[in-house]
Protein backbone atom coordinates (compact mmCIF):
# COMPACT_ATOMS: atom_id res chain seq x y z
CA UNK A 1 0.00 0.00 0.00
CA UNK A 2 0.92 3.61 -0.59
CA UNK A 3 2.98 5.42 2.49
CA UNK A 4 0.07 7.37 3.18
CA UNK A 5 -1.99 4.33 3.75
CA UNK A 6 -2.18 3.29 8.01
CA UNK A 7 -3.93 0.22 8.46
CA UNK A 8 -6.19 0.36 10.76
CA UNK A 9 -7.61 -3.00 11.57
CA UNK A 10 -7.43 -6.35 9.98
CA UNK A 11 -10.17 -9.52 10.33
CA UNK A 12 -9.84 -12.72 9.22
CA UNK A 13 -12.92 -14.98 9.68
CA UNK A 14 -11.60 -17.81 11.65
CA UNK A 15 -15.25 -19.25 10.61
CA UNK A 16 -18.01 -18.32 8.37
CA UNK A 17 -19.92 -15.13 9.43
CA UNK A 18 -22.44 -12.90 8.46
CA UNK A 19 -21.63 -9.78 9.28
CA UNK A 20 -18.07 -7.84 10.94
CA UNK A 21 -18.18 -4.60 12.37
CA UNK A 22 -15.28 -2.24 12.46
CA UNK A 23 -16.26 0.27 15.38
CA UNK A 24 -14.15 3.07 16.85
CA UNK A 25 -12.98 5.19 13.86
CA UNK A 26 -11.46 7.87 14.29
CA UNK A 27 -11.57 11.07 12.46
CA UNK A 28 -7.88 11.53 11.94
CA UNK A 29 -7.72 10.72 8.22
CA UNK A 30 -9.21 12.09 5.04
CA UNK A 31 -10.55 8.81 3.35
CA UNK A 32 -10.82 5.39 4.35
CA UNK A 33 -10.38 2.40 2.39
CA UNK A 34 -11.76 -1.02 2.81
CA UNK A 35 -9.99 -4.16 0.98
CA UNK A 36 -11.03 -7.60 0.61
CA UNK A 37 -10.48 -10.32 -0.73
CA UNK A 38 -12.97 -13.83 -0.19
CA UNK A 39 -16.53 -15.43 -1.04
CA UNK A 40 -19.83 -16.52 0.22
CA UNK A 41 -21.84 -19.38 0.93
CA UNK A 42 -24.72 -18.37 -1.23
CA UNK A 43 -25.00 -16.39 -4.14
CA UNK A 44 -25.22 -12.53 -2.53
CA UNK A 45 -23.84 -9.15 -1.75
CA UNK A 46 -21.63 -8.16 0.71
CA UNK A 47 -22.68 -5.02 1.59
CA UNK A 48 -21.85 -1.98 4.35
CA UNK A 49 -23.57 0.09 5.99
CA UNK A 50 -22.19 2.56 8.48
CA UNK A 51 -22.83 3.83 12.01
CA UNK A 52 -25.51 1.16 12.29
CA UNK A 53 -28.03 2.54 10.12
CA UNK A 54 -30.20 0.45 8.78
CA UNK A 55 -32.59 2.83 7.29
CA UNK A 56 -33.16 2.74 3.99
CA UNK A 57 -30.88 6.14 3.24
CA UNK A 58 -28.70 4.66 0.64
CA UNK A 59 -28.28 4.54 -3.04
CA UNK A 60 -26.10 3.40 -6.05
CA UNK A 61 -24.87 3.02 -9.45
CA UNK A 62 -22.89 0.28 -11.31
CA UNK A 63 -21.27 -0.43 -14.14
CA UNK A 64 -20.15 -4.85 -14.30
CA UNK A 65 -18.56 -6.44 -17.34
CA UNK A 66 -17.75 -10.11 -18.16
CA UNK A 67 -15.71 -9.95 -21.31
CA UNK A 68 -18.71 -10.81 -22.95
CA UNK A 69 -21.70 -8.61 -22.02
CA UNK A 70 -21.93 -5.69 -19.84
CA UNK A 71 -24.67 -4.22 -17.37
CA UNK A 72 -25.97 -1.09 -15.49
CA UNK A 73 -28.12 -0.58 -13.01
CA UNK A 74 -29.04 1.89 -9.72
CA UNK A 75 -30.77 1.45 -6.45
CA UNK A 76 -32.50 3.72 -4.55
CA UNK A 77 -33.60 4.23 -1.11
CA UNK A 78 -31.81 0.69 -0.86
CA UNK A 79 -30.23 -0.05 3.13
CA UNK A 80 -26.83 -0.71 2.16
CA UNK A 81 -24.11 -0.22 -0.37
CA UNK A 82 -22.62 -3.24 -2.28
CA UNK A 83 -18.61 -3.81 -1.35
CA UNK A 84 -18.65 -7.03 -3.01
CA UNK A 85 -20.77 -9.84 -4.90
CA UNK A 86 -19.61 -13.49 -4.96
CA UNK A 87 -20.66 -16.72 -4.47
CA UNK A 88 -18.11 -20.00 -3.64
CA UNK A 89 -15.44 -18.60 -6.01
CA UNK A 90 -13.16 -15.81 -5.11
CA UNK A 91 -13.63 -12.31 -5.21
CA UNK A 92 -11.65 -9.28 -4.28
CA UNK A 93 -13.06 -5.92 -3.63
CA UNK A 94 -12.11 -2.43 -2.65
CA UNK A 95 -14.48 0.42 -1.46
CA UNK A 96 -13.17 3.78 -0.53
CA UNK A 97 -15.31 6.20 1.55
CA UNK A 98 -14.37 9.48 0.79
CA UNK A 99 -14.36 12.13 3.16
CA UNK A 100 -15.84 10.42 5.71
CA UNK A 101 -15.35 12.26 8.92
CA UNK A 102 -16.54 15.47 7.26
CA UNK A 103 -19.84 16.21 9.45
CA UNK A 104 -21.50 18.80 6.84
CA UNK A 105 -21.93 16.34 3.44
CA UNK A 106 -23.41 13.16 2.55
CA UNK A 107 -20.90 10.12 2.37
CA UNK A 108 -19.56 8.92 -1.20
CA UNK A 109 -17.99 5.25 -1.85
CA UNK A 110 -15.99 4.53 -4.96
CA UNK A 111 -15.93 0.32 -5.18
CA UNK A 112 -14.49 -1.82 -7.70
CA UNK A 113 -14.11 -5.48 -7.27
CA UNK A 114 -13.55 -8.77 -9.52
CA UNK A 115 -14.87 -12.21 -9.04
CA UNK A 116 -12.61 -15.52 -10.53
CA UNK A 117 -15.26 -17.96 -11.32
CA UNK A 118 -14.09 -19.81 -14.05
CA UNK A 119 -17.87 -19.92 -15.68
CA UNK A 120 -17.97 -16.46 -15.53
CA UNK A 121 -15.37 -13.88 -14.40
CA UNK A 122 -16.06 -10.34 -14.18
CA UNK A 123 -15.42 -6.90 -12.85
CA UNK A 124 -17.37 -4.99 -11.50
CA UNK A 125 -17.60 -0.67 -10.28
CA UNK A 126 -19.92 1.05 -7.87
CA UNK A 127 -20.52 4.27 -6.94
CA UNK A 128 -22.25 4.75 -3.66
CA UNK A 129 -24.17 7.07 -1.53
CA UNK A 130 -24.68 7.26 2.28
CA UNK A 131 -27.61 10.22 2.23
CA UNK A 132 -26.33 11.37 6.06
CA UNK A 133 -23.88 14.01 6.93
CA UNK A 134 -22.59 12.43 10.47
CA UNK A 135 -18.73 11.79 10.38
CA UNK A 136 -18.52 7.57 10.17
CA UNK A 137 -17.39 6.36 13.10
CA UNK A 138 -18.13 2.23 12.46
CA UNK A 139 -18.62 0.16 9.37
CA UNK A 140 -20.51 -3.02 9.20
CA UNK A 141 -19.88 -5.63 7.08
CA UNK A 142 -22.84 -8.13 5.96
CA UNK A 143 -24.63 -10.50 4.01
CA UNK A 144 -28.11 -10.39 4.22
CA UNK A 145 -28.63 -14.05 3.56
CA UNK A 146 -25.95 -17.12 3.44
CA UNK A 147 -22.26 -16.14 4.77
CA UNK A 148 -19.14 -14.91 4.28
CA UNK A 149 -17.05 -17.73 4.59
CA UNK A 150 -14.07 -19.09 6.82
CA UNK A 151 -10.63 -17.26 5.38
CA UNK A 152 -12.07 -14.09 4.08
CA UNK A 153 -10.03 -11.41 5.21
CA UNK A 154 -10.99 -7.65 5.41
CA UNK A 155 -8.04 -4.55 6.20
CA UNK A 156 -9.56 -0.90 6.70
CA UNK A 157 -6.87 1.71 5.72
CA UNK A 158 -6.57 5.31 6.72
CA UNK A 159 -5.59 7.71 4.20
CA UNK A 160 -3.47 10.16 5.14
CA UNK A 161 -3.52 13.66 3.09
CA UNK A 162 -0.63 13.68 0.85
Amino acid sequence: MPSTYTPIATTTLGSAASTITFSGISGTYTDLILVSTGNNSALNDIKLRFNSDTGNNYSETLLLGSGSSAISARGSNISGLVHNYTDTSIASATSHILNYSNSTTNKTTLTRWNATSSSDPYVAAYVGLWRNTAAITSITVFVASGTMSAGSTFTLYGVKSA
